[in-house]
């Protein structure tokens, strides 16, 4: 068996290390060829010391500096590279097969259409890519040829229930249903949530994710985002997307057909279950995730999702109807505000009011290239910060 070369973007993250844990399960099915991270030299060197890839990226010409001496002294024959542009070259390198995606924000733009472009399997666990990118993006995939593979649980759940010929999806959709565990705070009222702390924010009742994604899990403003990544993945109208509270996390998404039936993929908890899945597509393979057991699993509910509880979750249907470009604003708005808030300087409360003051306030203009939609972003944040 020819053994898939695989190039991790943000392998110090959550993804990237549950990603690199369902690739040590297989070691005759993958290879590492590349590895990259932020600013985490530490957990890279580690990375890198365990794995031997071919490349390490890191953007920041510092931390690059840093991890090549520290690998030099190691003896490792790592090449460090940095610089953005190196994530990107790096996707598309043709050592590589496949690309998990897995960069927080907007930075994953880049090297996602890159891979895409480049016709890679691309296992996207970047939202923001898609968010940010939308018709470009997904036109990316098109003329590449990439194999796209949605990592995000709800996603993978509605790709699972679908036919693998994707021209038949619109033939049987009559609308998806994704799911949300409503956060820590389903059940607050929503007047109690301005002395919200961060600790607080990225205590996730069900899922282990890192600071930001659990933020806007918080808000659901990542289920948000969500909506706005499946009206792109799965070819829908807005009104097609719905989205229900189901505290357990156990149903992952749901199909409904044209004929009524509904088709549903459950499974515990674990972002390695979609990642295995996305690794090995159409086959199956071991996740390392524990088994569900029915029998012990407690009872399935569903809430619907409140306006007033979660604003910020029906800005993405506002987003989605209004001008190109308007859900790269609202996903740079939110980058802002949740900054904001982990460092003290916005309340819980307001991130959803900041982000639909942008969304009213910034007209996206031009969209048709990275470089357009990545100055549309900047001038967001520039608003957004003016905001603040």
């Amino acid at each position: 068996m020819t053994r898939q070369r695989v190039c991790v973007l943000g392998s110090t993250g959550s993804i990237g290390v549950n990603t690199l844990d369902v690739l040590a399960r297989h070691p005759d099915r993958y290879e590492v060829v590349a590895l990259s991270a932020m600013s985490r030299v530490d957990e890279l060197l580690a990375q890198c010391l365990q794995w031997r890839p071919r490349f390490a990226v890191m953007p920041e010409s510092a931390a690059a500096a840093r991890l090549r001496e520290r690998l030099r002294e190691a003896g490792s024959a790592t090449e460090v590279l940095d610089g953005a542009a190196a994530l990107a070259d790096i996707a598309a390198h043709p050592d590589v097969d496949t690309v998990m995606a897995a960069i927080v924000g907007a930075a994953g733009l880049a090297p996602a259409i890159a891979a895409a472009r480049a016709g890679k399997r691309l296992l996207l666990a970047n939202k923001e890519a898609i968010v940010v990118g939308g018709a470009l993006f997904m036109q990316a995939v098109e003329e590449g040829g990439a194999t796209l593979l949605p990592i995000d649980s709800e996603h993978s759940a509605i790709f699972q229930c679908l036919p693998e010929v994707r021209t038949t999806w619109q033939d049987r959709i009559d609308h998806i249903v994704l799911t949300a565990s409503g956060g820590p705070f389903r059940t607050r009222e929503p007047g109690t949530l301005a002395d919200v702390t961060p600790e607080q924010a990225c205590a996730h009742p069900n899922w282990v994710m890192g600071r930001k994604i659990s933020v806007d899990s918080a808000t659901m403003m990542n289920k948000a985002l969500e909506v706005i990544e499946a009206r792109w993945l799965f070819n829908l109208a807005p009104e097609q997307i719905k989205v229900l509270i189901h505290p357990q996390s156990i149903i992952h998404s749901m199909v409904v057909c044209r004929d009524q039936s509904v088709l549903a993929q459950l499974g515990t908890p674990d972002m390695r279950v979609p990642i295995a899945y996305g690794l090995s597509f159409p086959e199956r393979i071991t996740s390392g995730a524990s088994q569900l057991n029915l029998l012990t699993t407690p009872s399935l509910t569903f809430e619907e999702a409140d306006a007033a509880r979660f604003p910020g979750l029906h800005l993405s249907w506002q987003a989605l109807r209004g001008p190109e470009g308007s859900t790269a604003v609202l996903n740079a708005a939110n980058e802002v505000a949740v900054d904001a808030f982990l460092n003290g300087r916005l309340r819980f409360d307001r991130i959803p009011a900041l982000n639909a003051q942008c969304l009213a306030d910034v007209q996206p203009g031009d969209c048709s290239s990275i470089d357009a939609l990545l100055d549309l972003d900047a001038r967001t944040r520039t608003h957004a910060l003016t905001l603040l």
